[in-house]
């Protein structure tokens, strides 16, 4: 019989703390930074918005991005795998998390697509002035309602091309594994978007009317303050945009070396990303304030957020700006590197957790992973109905489903298993920064109570009435349906049995790393049959 050591494949790691950090924050810093963040300061009070921001940070984004780290540095694992050695009943959680980063892969990869099409539209003008709107939907995507067409299958070639070309490079970087795929590819990507987005604020600032829209975006509206909905606004905004509860920061931090500053780590991940963000709202709002002026009208009659802000809004600045290719090369540049890193730490999630469940190597594993999911995306947002259907996924699994699955791992986590403490040790164990009582109070507390009230908040909206007038039929199948389907699939992929070649099966690293630490493991994990002990992972 082979030992442990030849049926499990060593686990792969970051090359340094540093790599990881900046790939945890390519994982952070996304599409939604750069045109949702802007927005939402703005509607909510403007320069009055830090407040909340700042309180949603502090209380929430960052002690739950502890936590994911915590959780995945501990247990050495995926998010299935690694909630499993948390407690084998919280298995479905991990399982939860990665079917979401499913759906959130084949559709988001159709956006780095259009976004890669509109840097070349850029060096162009290609849409033509005045008619950015138009173009968009019409001439780009060939937009059809689903309620006269249905769920269309008619291939859009201007999507479809660039589509491949997106999960091509993104095939590469997963199959090259951790360290020279997806290390590699945020240390050059990183400083590239940083770069170019710092030009693209530079050059914006110095547009006609740029003031303008820098003093619609910064002075503080303190009415605003009383509103909770921007409280909730702030916190619901921060915790999509720290990436927690996806999967992904459970996963990278399992591939940091036992002696790792993980709130230290975290920190700096965290602050990162919230600056990135505020650099966003000054470019975004200095190009709208120039639009403004150029359309004569005040900012708030341009301002807007998403795909309108993206693909309609800065086309018109690029069509009316001097130098405005360069502007369009740079802003739609950056979304296509900005959502590359943001990519690959999805389908991370999802590749490591097949790994772990299979006990396959790298380049198995990732094919089989990325070649359907391409498939997929290729028959769903390649077509005339793409829009609707991004549309409906995105509020439904992304906005929707993240916030349930969240919920729950907190309350199963703090209250049911009772494993906040054990968590608190290991962060305190390396960190710089220590965490306890307050923290324990933040994760089990008040957490539940901010996610439960915008989960709430969130379904009451969407039972109301139909999510955006959509049809019925359509709602139950990409809305409804996906929610429900993908909490069933969790539980169905948590009762398949573990590989005996998976890691974990006899997992040498995981018991050195406990029998290192010192850690005894928890009665429920030692009950884990799949699991070694630390006496033979001392002795392997």
């Amino acid at each position: 019989m082979p030992t442990a050591t030849t049926q499990t494949p060593r686990r792969e790691a970051f090359g340094s703390r540093n790599v990881f950090i900046l790939s945890a924050i390519g994982s952070a810093v996304g599409l939604g930074n750069i045109w949702r963040f802007p927005y939402v300061a703005y509607e909510g009070g403007g320069g009055a918005f830090l407040i909340p921001y700042l309180c949603a940070l502090l209380t929430a984004g960052i002690p739950l991005l502890f936590f994911d780290y915590a959780i995945g540095h501990r247990f050495r694992g995926s998010a299935p795998l690694a909630f499993r050695r948390l407690h084998r009943a919280a298995e479905p959680l991990g399982w939860w998390q990665v079917l979401i980063c499913v759906v959130i892969a084949v559709y988001y990869a159709v956006i780095i697509a259009w976004a890669a099409m509109y840097t070349w539209f850029s060096a162009q003008l290609t849409w033509g002035p005045g008619n950015e709107d138009a173009f968009f939907a019409g001439d780009f995507l060939r937009s059809e309602s689903v309620a006269d067409v249905g769920v269309s299958t008619q291939f859009v070639p201007q999507v479809g091309l660039p589509l491949v070309v997106v999960w091509l490079v993104v095939i590469v970087i997963m199959a090259l594994g951790v360290k020279r795929g997806i290390g590699r590819a945020n240390m050059i990507l990183m400083p590239l978007l940083t770069v170019m987005f710092a030009i693209l604020v530079v050059q914006s600032l110095f547009l006609p009317g740029a003031m303008d829209g820098l003093d619609a975006f910064f002075p503080p509206n303190w009415e605003a303050l009383a509103d909770p909905g921007v409280w909730a606004s702030a916190y619901g905004h921060i915790f999509f945009s720290l990436s927690v509860a996806f999967g992904i920061m459970v996963t990278y931090s399992s591939y940091l070396k036992r002696k790792t500053d993980l709130t230290g780590s975290g920190l700096v991940v965290a602050f990162a990303n919230s600056g990135f963000e505020i650099l966003a709202g000054i470019g975004v709002f200095a190009a709208l304030g120039f639009m403004a002026q150029a359309q004569g009208t005040d900012v708030a009659g341009v301002a807007t957020s998403g795909i309108g802000l993206a693909f309609v809004a800065f086309p018109t600045i690029v069509s009316q700006a001097t130098g405005g290719s360069i502007i369009g090369v740079l802003f739609f540049g950056a979304l296509v590197f900005a959502g590359v890193t943001s990519l690959i730490s999805i389908l991370e999630v999802i590749v490591a957790a097949l790994q772990d469940k299979l006990g396959w190597a790298r380049v198995r594993t990732t094919l089989t992973v990325a070649i359907p999911l391409a498939l997929v995306s290729m028959a769903l947002f390649s077509t005339t109905t793409a829009l609707t259907v991004l549309d409906t996924v995105d509020a439904f699994v992304n906005s929707f489903g993240i916030m349930a699955v969240a919920l729950i791992a907190v309350i199963v986590v703090a209250w049911l298993l009772h494993k906040l403490p054990a968590l608190v040790e290991h962060l305190n164990r390396r960190s710089s920064f220590r965490v306890g009582t307050v923290w324990k109070l933040l994760v089990g507390v008040l957490a539940p109570i901010v996610l439960g009230y915008l989960f709430i908040s969130e379904l009451i909206a969407k039972i109301s009435e139909p999510y955006s007038g959509y049809p019925v039929w359509f709602l139950a199948v990409f809305g409804w349906g996906m929610v429900v389907a993908l909490v069933v699939l969790a539980l169905l992929l948590s009762a398949v049995p573990w590989s005996r070649r998976s890691h974990a099966k006899d997992d040498p690293e995981y018991d050195r790393f406990l029998a290192q630490e010192e850690y005894a493991p928890d009665a429920e994990t030692s009950a884990i049959p799949t699991l070694g002990t630390t006496t033979k992972g001392a002795g392997a």
